[in-house]
C-alpha cells in the first residue's frame, strides 16, 4: 500500500472501538430492523414492511451521522497528509 492510505490493521484499531462505540450497536440495530422488514414483506404485510424500511433509513442515516461527527471530534483523517 501507499504511504497516504491507511493499512487494514490501523483501522481495526482498538482505540478506535472505544471511541466509537454506539456505531457497531446502531450497525446491529439497522441489520435488525432491515430483517424484520423482509420477513414482513415476505409474509405479505406491505404496510409494516414498508413503515420498517422507512425506519431503517432514518436509523442507517443516524449511524452514518455518528460516525462522521466523532471522526470530526477527534480530528480523524486518515488520508491527511
Amino acid at each position: 500500500m501507499s504511504s497516504g492510505e491507511p493499512s487494514f490493521e490501523e483501522l481495526l484499531e482498538e482505540k478506535k472501538r472505544v471511541r466509537n462505540p454506539l456505531v457497531p450497536v446502531g450497525a446491529l440495530i439497522t441489520a435488525g430492523v432491515l430483517t424484520a422488514g423482509l420477513i414482513s414483506f415476505r409474509q405479505g404485510n406491505s404496510q409494516l414492511g414498508q413503515m420498517l424500511m422507512r425506519a431503517r433509513v432514518v436509523v442507517q442515516g443516524a449511524t452514518v451521522a455518528l460516525m462522521v461527527g466523532t471522526a470530526y471530534y477527534y480530528g480523524d483523517n486518515p488520508w491527511k497528509s
